[in-house]
C-alpha cells in the first residue's frame, strides 16, 4: 500500500489537473502533503511502535491509511484531496517503519535475512507495478480507483495482523513530541512558502510569515533535540563525517529523483500524448534494472568498498538525467526515453547498495535503527523540498518561454492575457475557445515547446544534483580502511564494519 501510493499518484497528476482544473501548485500539494507528514513523522512512527506495541501502531497506521484513501477517492475538490493525502501520509508514517520492525522481532536471526529479502522483493514488485496498475485504472476507470484499491488490501492486512502477527515492543521510553512538532511545522511552513511564492509573490505576508516561521522552527530543532530525553534524531550520529556525508549524498540524489518523477509523467501525457498506462510503464526499465542488478552491485561493494561505486554510480545517473533533456516532442519511446532510463537505472543500481552500506557501517550496531530511519527520512524530505524548490524553477522557466512564444504568435490580446494568467497550469493550460483552429494549433505547439524547454532545464538540474552526490562521495567519504579508524570515538559510537 505505502509503496504503491508513493509512486502511482504522479501518474494521476494530469488527470487531477483535468478533473479539478488545477494548477501545478495544486497538484504539488497533492504530492507534498503526503510526503510532508511521512517524512517528518516516520521516525516518531517507529518510536511509537517501540513504545506502544509494533503491531498496534502498524494496524493503527493501516486503518488510518485506508480511511484517508477512501476520503481521497471521494474528494470533490482539490483541497479535500490535499487534506486527505496529508492524513494518508500520517498513516504511512505509522505503518512504514513498523513493517521491518515486526519482521525483525518475529523471525529468529538465521531466518531474518530471508524474511527481509522477501519484504524487499515485494516492495520492488509493487514499486514497479504500482504506476502500471494505476495508469490502467486511470485510463479505463477513474483516478479515484488508485485510492479505493487500498481498501480491500487494508482489510486483508488488518485481518492477517491480528491472526498471525505477535505483538512486540522496543527500547523507546518516551516519544519526542516537541521534536516532531518542530519538524512538521518547520518543513510544512518552508514547503508552503516555496510552493505558494510563484502565485503570491515573495513579498506577500503569507509567504514571508511562513518562511520566517520555518527558519525559526528549523533553527530551533537541533537545540531541542540536543536536550531531548529520547530524541527522534540523535545528533551525536552526525559527529561522524561519513554518516553526515552519506546523508548529504542521499539528499542530493533523492532530490533529483523526487522532482524528476513529479514532472516526467506530465511530460509524457500532456506533451507527448502517452496514455496513463504507457506513462506508468515508462519507468519500468529503471526499476527492473535496479532489481536485477542489486546483487551484482552489492558484489562491487564487497570487492572495491563503498566509495568507488558512490563516485561512479551518481555520475552514470547524471548522464541518464542529461539524456532526458535530448528528446523533442516526437520520436518513439525506444529511441528517446528507453536508453535514458537504462542509464539512469544502472547509475542508481550502482549507488544504492553502497549508500546503505555506508550509512549502516558508520555507526555502531546499537544505533543501526536510528541511522537507517534518519537516512530514510532524509530521502523523503529531499523529494519534498525538491518539488517545492524546483517547482518554482519549472513555473518561471515555462512562463518566460511561453511569453516569448506568445510575442511572435498571432494571438488576440484577451486570449494572450488569459493564457498568461493561467501559466501555473503548465502544459494543462486550456486553449481559449474564441480562437480559430489554426491559432489553437499554433498555441498548443507553443505551450508544448515552453513545457519542453522548462523540463529540459529541470533534467539538467537533476544531472547537476547527481554530480553533487558524486562530489560528496569523492571529498567526504573515506575508504574502508580509513572508515574503520574514523573519528567516531568523539561521538562515543563504536565503529562497525560495513556489510553489503
Amino acid at each position: 500500500m505505502a509503496f504503491i501510493d508513493s509512486t502511482v499518484v504522479n501518474v494521476a497528476l494530469p488527470a487531477l489537473q483535468s478533473t479539478f482544473r488545477a494548477t501545478v501548485i495544486d497538484v504539488q500539494w497533492v504530492v507534498e502533503s503526503y510526503g510532508l507528514f511521512l517524512g517528518a513523522l516516520i521516525l516518531v512512527g517507529g518510536a511509537a511502535g517501540d513504545l506502544y506495541g509494533r503491531r498496534r501502531i502498524f494496524v493503527a497506521g493501516i486503518t488510518l491509511f485506508a480511511i484517508a484513501s477512501a476520503a481521497c477517492g471521494l474528494a470533490q475538490t482539490i483541497h479535500q484531496l490535499i487534506v486527505a493525502r496529508a492524513v494518508q501520509g500520517f498513516g504511512a508514517a505509522l505503518l512504514t517503519p513498523g513493517s521491518l520492525a515486526i519482521i525483525s522481532a518475529s523471525f529468529p536471526e538465521q531466518e531474518r535475512g530471508r524474511a527481509i529479502g522477501t519484504w524487499s522483493g515485494f516492495s520492488a514488485i509493487t514499486t514497479a507495478l504500482g504506476p502500471v496498475l494505476g495508469g490502467w485504472l486511470i485510463q479505463h476507470a477513474s483516478w479515484r480507483w488508485i485510492f479505493f484499491i487500498n481498501l480491500p488490501l487494508a482489510a486483508a492486512v488488518i485481518a492477517i495482523s491480528f491472526l498471525h502477527v505477535p505483538e512486540s515492543h522496543g527500547a523507546t521510553k518516551r516519544l519526542d513530541v516537541p521534536g516532531a512538532l518542530l519538524a512538521t511545522i518547520g518543513l510544512g511552513s518552508l514547503v508552503y512558502s516555496l510552493i505558494e511564492s510563484p502565485q503570491l509573490g515573495w513579498s506577500h505576508p503569507r509567504v514571508t510569515v511562513t518562511l520566517a516561521l520555518a527558519i525559526l522552527c528549523l533553527l530551533s530543532f537541533p537545540f531541542v533535540e540536543a536536550r531531548a530525553f529520547s530524541p527522534m534524531v540523535p545528533l551525536k550520529l552526525f559527529r561522524s563525517r561519513i554518516f553526515s556525508a552519506a546523508n548529504l549524498l542521499t539528499l542530493f540524489l533523492y532530490a533529483a529523483l523526487g522532482i524528476f518523477f513529479f514532472l516526467f509523467p506530465m511530460n509524457l501525457i500532456q506533451v507527448h500524448g502517452y496514455s496513463a498506462t504507457a506513462a506508468g510503464a515508462a519507468a519500468l526499465p529503471l526499476i527492473l534494472s535496479m532489481f536485477f542488478l542489486s546483487r551484482w552491485s552489492g558484489g562491487l561493494v564487497t570487492r572495491y568498498g563503498p566509495k568507488l561505486p558512490l563516485m561512479v554510480g551518481p555520475v552514470i545517473a547524471a548522464i541518464g538525467f542529461a539524456l532526458f533533456a535530448i528528446p523533442g516532442t516526437s520520436g518513439s519511446y525506444w529511441s528517446t526515453f528507453f536508453p535514458a532510463f537504462l542509464v539512469l537505472g544502472l547509475g542508481m543500481a550502482i549507488s544504492v547498495p553502497p549508500l546503505t552500506t555506508v550509512v549502516m557501517g558508520a555507526v555502531g550496531q546499537e544505533f543501526a535503527g536510528a541511522a537507517s530511519g534518519i537516512n530514510n527520512a532524509v530521502a523523503r524530505v529531499a523529494g519534498l523540498l525538491a518539488i517545492a524548490i524546483f517547482g518554482i524553477v519549472m513555473v518561471d522557466a515555462f512562463a518566460v518561454r511561453l511569453d516569448r512564444q506568445l510575442e511572435s504568435a498571432n494571438v488576440p490580446p484577451l486570449a494572450r492575457h488569459e493564457l498568461q494568467s493561467n501559466r501555473t497550469k503548465l502544459a494543462a493550460i486550456e486553449i481559449p475557445a474564441t480562437l480559430d483552429p489554426n491559432q489553437a494549433t499554433e498555441l498548443k505547439a507553443a505551450i508544448s515547446s515552453a513545457f519542453l524547454f522548462a523540463f529540459r532545464l529541470i533534467a539538467c538540474c537533476c544531472a547537476v544534483l547527481a554530480l553533487a552526490s558524486a562530489a560528496t562521495a569523492t571529498l567526504l567519504i573515506q575508504t574502508e580502511k580509513s572508515q574503520k579508524s574514523a573519528a567516531m570515538g568523539a561521538a562515543g559510537i563504536p565503529a562497525h564494519r560495513p556489510q553489503s
